[in-house]
């Protein structure tokens, strides 16, 4: 019986040894192999350059890999393509050995200038016959060597102190691949006072600059003040960012510091005798520049220089003591015809004027016009930017037999019959934006609405007291082929009518907010008669029968 147990207990002891030593020898096959993994990648890249990751591994061991599993991390803050996910997860097929394969990853990157970027991948496996499972790691890293963007200030480096100043922001891609999501982010010195700035904000501070395509670009431009700190230095920073969700990646950044000085001369002015004036186009504008000398010293031999810029009609530049320059858009005064540039001793005033006109043909892709002027005076510069109102459009037509709605009733009209005309409007505004728009007319006593119009949601109403059509727009975008309504109105001529061609409508007068300019404009359209000038067919045969 004991003898039995000792048997058992040896049995099971080799069988365990059996299964070790095969454990072993198994394991000692496979120790004396290995699985290679590398990702090849360009060393130095361009910003948003499409790369390659290739991915490459080898069964160098004499065992079949079994349930391989690859994990592929991008770089943080890459563009993948459309639904691509940050980390990717593949199942593989089992590695033979000697079998070498390899897997592309593409991605373009994000970064600033020499940052580097680095890939990350993980491969597991079990090798045939064993449970355990093994894993090799590797990564490649990339310097962002170049980043196609400019990005830099524009401002004086020296300013008078408590001055205002204008400062703006330069921005352009010149990369291949459109950057998207951007933001522009300003950082003030102490004691700056911001005022506005040209286009509006996210807040005083940040722009959504959005998609840039290659080649294009634009400016922010800032208007604020600085304290009267004299000999202080003030340092103006700006990044531009790209956002991915909540995550901001710093593209490029930019430091720029500006010296306040002891102001020597004090220059302003006023146009067509207002120091704010808003232009119209076709405009005359008459500038009257005032310099005073607030310093303590005499100033002498003094150059002032007014060089024109914006949408003003350089053919129409009158000066009588300026000496104009077209080819630099410069007029130019000296000591010579303007006796306080020869000595301007300290507050003594002084003054110039011309006129110029603001063009009557601004090209229709013209966003936002302003007239320009920047003055410069013994290293004294101010900025005259005017703001020029949209050019509104309204057309008024009426039609008999042509337009949305058939029309009944005789032509020429007849006395005591009621005939029906189609009535056609629309607004355009070709510079500026326009909110609150609406255009109005008004229709005689022997005119009705028959209650047809297209579209039907445009807001049109009609007051019977002082019989007025009120067509509200809303918002009324420059450059878009404009608003239009049609509707009809019925026309019953009254018998002292007779033998006339009367108004069936009043004149149209367009009216809106211009969002640029913030001025109300205003522009108005001729009555519509019963000869219907604006209908072919009728040949202007509109006498009241």
């Amino acid at each position: 019986m004991k003898f039995n147990r000792i048997t058992k207990i040896l049995s099971v002891l080799f069988l365990i040894a059996i299964g070790l030593a095969i454990w072993i020898y198994w394991r000692n096959i496979y120790s004396r192999g290995s699985l290679k993994l590398e990702i090849l990648a360009p060393n130095q890249v361009e910003l948003a350059e499409e790369i390659e990751y290739t991915l490459k591994y080898k069964n160098d061991s004499s065992v079949v890999l079994e349930d391989p599993r690859l994990i592929f991390e991008y770089p943080e803050f890459s563009i993948l393509e459309e639904g691509k996910p940050q980390r990717e997860e593949i199942n593989l097929d089992p590695i033979y050995p000697g079998e070498e394969r390899t897997i592309s990853f593409k991605a373009r990157l994000l970064g600033r200038e020499n940052e580097t970027k680095t890939a990350k991948t993980s491969l597991s496996w079990r090798p045939k016959n064993l449970s355990a499972r093994y894993e090799r790691t590797t990564s490649n890293t990339s310097q962002i060597k170049i980043i196609p963007l400019t990005f830099e200030f524009d401002f004086p480096s020296k300013l008078e102190a408590g001055r205002e100043i204008t400062l703006r922001i330069n921005y352009f891609s010149s990369a291949s691949y459109p950057l998207s999501n951007l933001r522009i982010k300003a950082e003030y010195p102490a004691g700056f006072q911001f005022s506005e700035s040209t286009p509006k904000g996210l807040d005083q501070d940040e722009w959504e600059i959005g998609l840039l395509n290659k080649a294009e670009g634009g400016r922010i431009e800032i208007k604020g003040s600085l304290p009267a700190e004299v000999s202080a230095q003030k340092i103006f920073k700006a990044q531009l960012v790209a956002w991915q969700g909540d995550k901001g990646i710093v593209l490029k950044e930019m430091t720029k510091g500006i010296e306040l000085v002891q102001p020597s001369i004090y220059i302003s002015w006023q146009i067509n005798g207002s120091p704010q004036y808003t232009a119209n186009v076709g405009d005359y504008l008459h500038y009257e520049i005032f310099f005073k000398n607030i310093g303590d010293n005499t100033l002498e031999n003094l150059f002032l220089k007014a060089s024109l810029g914006g949408v003003l009609d350089l053919d129409t530049v009158k000066s009588d003591s300026g000496q104009f320059q077209k080819d630099i858009r410069t007029i130019i005064w000296d000591q010579t015809t303007l006796p306080q540039l020869q000595i301007l001793s300290p507050l003594e005033e002084g003054k110039v004027d011309f006129w110029v006109k603001s063009k009557n043909n601004i090209p229709s892709e013209v966003r936002n016009p302003v007239a320009s002027v920047q003055v410069d005076l013994s290293k004294v510069s101010e900025e005259i930017v005017t703001k020029v109102n949209s050019k509104l459009i309204i057309s008024q037509k009426g039609y008999y037999s042509q337009g949305l709605f058939e029309n009944i009733g005789p032509y020429p009209p007849q006395v005591g019959t009621t005939t029906t005309y189609n009535i056609s409007w629309q607004a355009k505004s070709l510079y500026n934006d326009l909110k609150n728009t609406k255009v109005r007319a008004t229709i005689p006593s022997q005119v009705k609405l028959t209650g047809e119009f297209i579209p039907k949601e445009a807001k049109l109403s009609f007051d019977p007291n002082s019989r007025e059509i009120v067509w509200e727009i809303g918002d009324l975008f420059a450059g878009d082929s404009g608003s239009e309504i049609q509707f009809q109105i019925a026309f019953t001529p009254s018998l002292d009518q007779r033998g006339q061609t009367p108004d069936i409508i009043s004149g149209a007068r367009l009216t809106g907010e211009d969002s640029w300019t913030g001025k109300t404009l205003e522009v108005s359209s001729s009555a519509v008669n019963t000869t219907l000038p604006d209908d072919p067919t009728v040949n202007g045969q509109g006498i009241v029968q």
